[in-house]
């Protein structure tokens, strides 16, 4: 009897659907003929890469044929320096996504259940799934994690907790009181991954710092990203932050060399550009007040975000309004694949790109 080489697979893997990615530029432009085209999908800084790591990781191009330092002394220096927390509480990754991966891996069985949130992240299943784990996910309340529905979503094979605070898509967040309180209420044997990656985009008063509770806390780890404020995106660089025993643990797993030379040195200066940061926070504010007016006035219903970002009820199936912004050249997120089929998300981008949206919206939405 002959076996598909799916049949060979895991079944965590064979259960896998593909991460839908925001659609490249030069795809777009390739598949319709059109140039000019901009991207408001995948939450990128409009203001680019911090010019400081613009310029660090200019200097280290003569490098490139040796190794990058696997350890990452020097970043993890700077962040400790700058988080207020030891180096060896530090995970460095390919990205957040890899420091997702590493914690899975480590503390993640077949059998074993990881509880979500309904509209979460979707790696935070992609990652629970292909290490055999069964994914428990809680309905949402507005949008957002219903901590209270999670907590009793937990029981005796529960070992990873997933909350994203700010979460993507939907721009909710949690407030320092309630996320304290439900990190408070679980059980000793489980993980709890929140994940910041928008974090430094928040504004308000209430919003936590998650590393502040490690020491309380030392089944939690908190990752977060180079790709967003930063706007190393490009560069793919990430990390995680948890009490040393767990950070050992997920170092173990970490395969050599996955954070290349340039990430490791943009990802330093970046960290030490307090002007960028601020300009793109700052940016960002205004972004996002003028897109939820914008909204108002064209009738469109829209979920209030903290990231850069807003998900928009465009009243109907968003498929063929996501289509015909594709046709005018603007690319954003439909967000179908969250269990929002009416929503898409916008990424907030220049005066320039959202002047362009908006004057396209209104006939994307007739059409």
């Amino acid at each position: 009897m002959r076996h598909s080489v799916r049949d060979l697979a895991t079944a965590g893997v064979r259960a896998l659907h593909p991460y839908q990615p925001g659609k490249p530029l030069s795809e777009l432009e390739r598949e319709y003929g059109i140039r000019d085209a901009i991207k408001l999908a995948s939450n990128e800084n409009p203001l680019g890469p911090s010019p400081l790591g613009i310029e660090a990781a200019r200097r280290a191009l003569a490098d490139l044929a040796l190794y990058p330092d696997s350890h990452g002394f020097e970043l993890k220096n700077a962040l400790s320096a700058a988080l207020g927390v030891r180096a060896d509480q530090l995970v460095l990754g390919n990205g957040s996504n890899e420091v997702l991966q590493l914690v899975t891996r480590a503390f993640l069985s077949p059998g074993d259940e990881a509880v979500v949130a309904q509209h979460a992240f979707a790696i935070f299943t992609t990652e629970a799934v292909s290490a055999g784990g069964t994914v428990v996910s809680v309905p949402a309340r507005d949008w957002g994690a219903d901590l209270p529905a999670m907590r009793e979503a937990v029981g005796e094979r529960t070992r990873l907790v997933f909350v994203a605070n700010p979460n993507n898509p939907t721009g909710t967040w949690h407030r320092a009181a309630h996320l304290h309180a439900f990190l408070g209420s679980l059980p000793a044997h489980v993980v709890v991954v929140l994940d910041e990656a928008y974090c430094e985009y928040v504004s308000e008063p209430d919003y936590p710092d998650g590393l502040a509770w490690l020491a309380e806390f030392p089944n939690l780890l908190v990752s977060r990203t180079f790709s967003k404020i930063y706007g190393l995106a490009g560069l793919r660089l990430g990390y995680g932050v948890a009490s040393a025993d767990m950070a050992d643990l997920l170092n173990r797993l970490r395969e050599p060399f996955t954070v290349n030379s340039l990430a490791l040195v943009a990802g330093e200066a970046a960290l030490a550009d307090h002007e960028h940061v601020r300009r793109s926070r700052d940016f960002n504010l205004q972004g996002l007040a003028a897109l939820g007016a914008a909204c108002q006035q064209l009738g469109l219903d829209y979920i209030p975000s903290v990231g850069n970002f807003i998900a928009v009820d465009v009243g109907r199936l968003a498929g063929p309004v996501y289509e015909a912004l594709l046709r005018r050249g603007i690319i954003v997120r439909p967000l179908a694949p969250y269990g929002m089929p009416r929503h898409l998300r916008i990424t907030i981008g220049t005066p320039a790109q959202m002047e362009r949206l908006l004057s396209a919206l209104p006939q994307a939405l007739a059409g």
